[in-house]
């Protein structure tokens, strides 16, 4: 070994800088504890891991709200297109404002055209945590 190449604190009883000496980091001959830092890691990624669950379910219950909107704006222009072109009884836009209360939608317009053509727009009463959720249809006879 060359003269001067020995480091200070490289013998047998003392510590390097960055040695790890009983489970704790030793840094300029204190010790450093790490204790507890993977749970913090651990914690933080379940915090995110649910966050971004929260977020799945919120888009999901949305689109399903916005399906069951749609779904009942579509009946009721069937059922007020049928109406209309006599094939039922009752004014059209009652027949479609109680098919959609039968689904859970409240009828927010209704507008009955020549030749049988029934135009209708739903809203769902409940179960929208973010907004309203809102369908629309058109129905008439076939061409």
């Amino acid at each position: 070994m060359r003269a001067g190449s020995a480091r200070a604190g490289a013998g047998c009883g003392g510590a390097k800088r960055g040695v790890r000496a009983h489970g704790a980091r030793v840094d300029n001959g204190r010790r450093v504890a790490e204790h507890g830092s993977g749970t913090i890691l651990a914690v933080a990624l379940g915090l995110v891991v649910m966050i971004c669950m929260a977020a799945a379910f919120t888009l999901a219950q949305a689109m399903a709200m916005a399906h069951r909107a749609a779904s009942a704006a579509d009946l009721a222009a069937l059922a007020g297109a049928d109406a209309a072109r006599g094939l039922t009884t009752g004014n059209p836009c009652v027949v479609a404002s109680e098919t959609a209360a039968r689904h859970g939608a409240l009828l927010s317009a209704c507008t009955v055209g020549g030749g049988g053509i029934v135009e209708i727009r739903t809203e769902l009463v409940r179960g929208a945590a973010f907004g309203t959720a809102t369908g629309r249809s058109r129905a008439g006879p076939p061409p």
